[in-house]
């Protein structure tokens, strides 16, 4: 099969027009996220990637549904973990911030996004430490950055402010105001058009442990999730299977992110095969034809491909969607 990606690209409209002599004013151009291919206010600044706690303990979480994406993996234990990339908006605060696992690290490095964690494995530790990505971490910066919330039971409690974590980010010398490479989206009318198996209520199950179900409800635009009573609107689910390996007592895993292979992307109340191949660090969909995110929000499963995707996501459906 041809590995080829056939990108849509997104042009950027301006308010003012094209035609005007007149120097265009910056702050009056409608730009378009690179992560979302939405509206966003400004673009110069840098992703930050956080590792979020998903115990139950912690739910529900602060500002994930303020994500642009959201990759959802798991680790020891059968529980499931968040990492929240932020960049056409940054919350005020975000967590409960957990700690890192390499395949984490290796996720935020495809947006050289600024990594934020709140302790770390030993894998993680050394590619942290050797420079691969900035970051900041709870473990140097307890009390400052890091704050525990009194009202939760540690470790489920580290928050970070996303207003004092840059301005020690411009203090360590890194850059804070290059935005990442664009994502390819379809246009709102490719968007309108999208065909597949009809997809109104989708279950993704992860994990063995039926507390990290992740359920989705289509309500004509978009997909909520909820969790605990937090909403979140997502517009892409893609849930990727790669090969998981228990590596050590502890039971951390190593988790291929590289070798690509089978997935569904589920968007506009429709859901399609497609393949995912890591692109530059990033997990993509890609098909021999064509395949694009909808403009919006992501979220990305990546389950254990030796449950099979058709284990770990359950569709019913009310009403047609833009399937046929």
């Amino acid at each position: 099969m041809k590995n080829n990606w056939m990108a849509i690209t997104i042009a950027a409209l301006f308010l003012g027009g094209c035609a005007s002599s007149q120097p265009v004013d910056k702050s009056e151009q409608n730009v378009l996220s690179p992560l979302t291919g939405m509206e966003a206010a400004d673009l110069d600044q840098r992703a930050v990637a956080v590792v979020i706690s998903n115990h139950p303990a912690a739910r529900p979480q602060t500002a994930l549904e303020e994500a642009d994406i959201v990759y959802e993996v798991l680790t020891e234990g059968n529980i499931t973990r968040f990492l929240a990339i932020y960049q056409s908006e940054y919350p005020e605060l975000a967590g409960p911030v957990r700690s890192a696992r390499d395949y984490f690290v290796e996720l935020a490095s495809g947006y050289d996004a600024l990594f934020l964690a709140h302790g770390y494995s030993p894998e993680a530790k050394e590619m942290l430490f050797s420079g691969e990505v900035d970051h900041l971490n709870g473990i140097q910066h307890e009390g400052d950055l890091f704050k525990r919330d009194s009202a939760r039971q540690a470790p489920h409690n580290s928050y970070v402010y996303f207003d004092e974590v840059m301005e020690t980010a411009e203090k360590n010398e890194y850059d804070v105001g290059s935005s990442p490479s664009k994502l390819s989206f379809l246009t709102k009318e490719e968007a309108k058009s999208v065909n597949g198996d009809p997809a109104s209520n989708v279950v993704v199950r992860s994990s063995k442990n039926e507390s990290f179900d992740a359920v989705y409800e289509y309500n004509g635009e978009s997909y909520i999730r909820s969790i605990d009573g937090a909403d979140m609107t997502v517009d892409n689910i893609f849930v990727v299977e790669a090969d998981h390996r228990v590596v050590d007592a502890k039971g951390r895993l190593d988790i291929n992110l590289t070798s690509g292979g089978d997935a569904f992307l589920i968007q506009k109340g429709v859901m399609n095969m497609v393949k995912w191949q890591n692109r530059n660090g990033r997990i993509i969909p890609y098909t021999e034809k064509s395949a694009a995110l909808a403009p919006g929000r992501t979220w990305i499963h990546v389950v254990p491909a030796s449950r099979g995707l058709n284990k770990a996501v359950d569709v019913e459906n009310e009403g047609e969607g833009n399937g046929s």
